[in-house]
């Protein structure tokens, strides 16, 4: 499965990003695995909260960092689509 404009990303249960002192920089922690975040990967996690899709998740890092939304999106989908695989991501189910 791919991921689209449209999807709601969420971390599913068990999965969350914590600052971490002894390494001084934010990681995401799954059951028996640890992911390093850059800082890029921290501005798109910190906007995942399973109610705002990838666009808007785009939109709202394009007003941050003062640039398109079209130049942001594909990145977006592009790291959201690798934790995806690594099942360290979900989407909210269509209603």
């Amino acid at each position: 499965m791919s991921l689209t404009p449209d999807s709601v990303p969420r971390l599913p249960r068990g999965v969350r990003m914590r600052f971490d002192a002894v390494r001084n920089a934010h990681v995401l922690l799954a059951p028996e695995r640890t992911f390093d975040l850059d800082q890029n990967a921290v501005a798109v996690l910190g906007l995942v909260d399973g109610s705002r899709s990838i666009r808007s998740i785009a939109e709202a890092l394009a007003q941050q960092y003062e640039t398109d939304r079209g130049i942001i999106e594909p990145d977006v989908i592009a790291m959201l689509d690798g934790l995806l695989l690594k099942r360290v991501l979900e989407t909210v189910p269509a209603a």
